[in-house]
């Protein structure tokens, strides 16, 4: 019964980190930004390096894109242009190199 508790106990600290985390904007984009680099370091190979100047702007969606070979594309916010280096592509798993 002690082991229940002491699993009740961690499973609400964990959820109400969750809850901390999603509740606040700040701290919900520095996760998903942690997230997202979390992922895009895995041990795939990097297709291509792109300059900033080759990427394509897009005033509506405000977000910066590239075509991949594939037919899909990279894309990219300006927020991430700071601190994100590695993209990936939004139909396949090849990755591109910001410059």
């Amino acid at each position: 019964m002690a082991g229940q508790a002491g699993e009740g106990a961690q499973r609400f600290i964990e959820i109400n980190q969750a809850w901390k985390i999603l509740g606040n904007e700040e701290a919900k984009k520095a996760y998903d930004l942690q997230q997202r680099e979390a992922e895009l370091t895995k041990m795939w190979p990097v297709d291509n390096q792109v300059h900033w100047e080759d990427l394509s702007w897009d005033p509506e969606t405000m977000v910066y894109s590239f075509p991949c070979r594939c037919g899909g594309s990279y894309a990219m916010t300006e927020s991430d242009r700071k601190d994100v280096s590695l993209v990936n592509c939004d139909s396949c798993s090849l990755i591109i190199e910001i410059l």
